[in-house]
């Protein structure tokens, strides 16, 4: 199992991060030790002291695929959710500024936190879903998959052409704009549709 994360994929947080937006889908990837599952806390890493909360649209593969044409690509996932990535933003800037890869501020331990798997035939349209985070009660993100620049679809047969997908893979589809810290003590509520599938504490 991988994690296949879609960055800048909503053009106000490309902005955000003075990044210019993308042409083609950009994809990054978190390893199986990153997934963090069943609201179990998230534990601050010793060597981060900015972790930014990323929320996203998270997709689960169902069945293996190389080199998926977009009319058929909806026939690879029937399970949608929640997730944070988590950023230690700090790292990632001094990793970018030497010019260096940035795993390590992407895909530490516990970084990719998915909440409940729904079927994707409990929401009407996929195209038009709302999702937001909230931390201590007071919303800090929110988003709407109409405004994505690549589609589901579209992702999955872009990243089909590279990396072969296989049953059990999730996608992360990209992070509206409203990024930011989080500390110790803070709790995270995720909703999709204004249903909370994700709520847990950072210790």
């Amino acid at each position: 199992m991988k994690i296949i994360c879609i960055g800048r994929n909503y053009a106000e947080h490309a902005k955000e991060m003075k990044a210019e937006t993308p042409t083609e889908p950009v994809f990054f990837m978190k390893p199986d030790t990153a997934l963090l599952l069943n609201n179990d806390p998230f534990y601050f890493p010793k060597f981060s002291n900015e972790v930014h909360h990323e929320v996203e649209v998270v997709l689960k593969i169902n069945k293996n695929g190389k080199n998926i044409q977009k009319q058929f690509a909806s026939k690879y996932y029937e399970e949608v959710s929640v997730g944070i990535d988590f950023t230690a933003r700090d790292l990632q800037a001094i990793c970018k500024a030497k010019g260096l890869p940035w795993e390590k501020a992407k895909a530490f331990d516990s970084s990719g936190v998915v909440g409940a798997m729904h079927s994707k035939e409990h929401y009407k349209d996929l195209s038009a879903l709302s999702f937001r985070l909230d931390i201590n009660g007071k919303t800090v993100q929110e988003g709407n998959t109409k405004d994505v620049i690549f589609s589901f679809d579209a992702i999955i047969e872009y990243v089909s052409q590279y990396v072969t997908l296989r049953t059990g893979d999730l996608i992360f589809t990209g992070t509206p704009v409203g990024v930011g810290p989080v500390k110790i003590g803070d709790r995270l509520e995720a909703y999709l549709e204004n249903e909370k599938l994700l709520d847990f504490e950072v210790k």
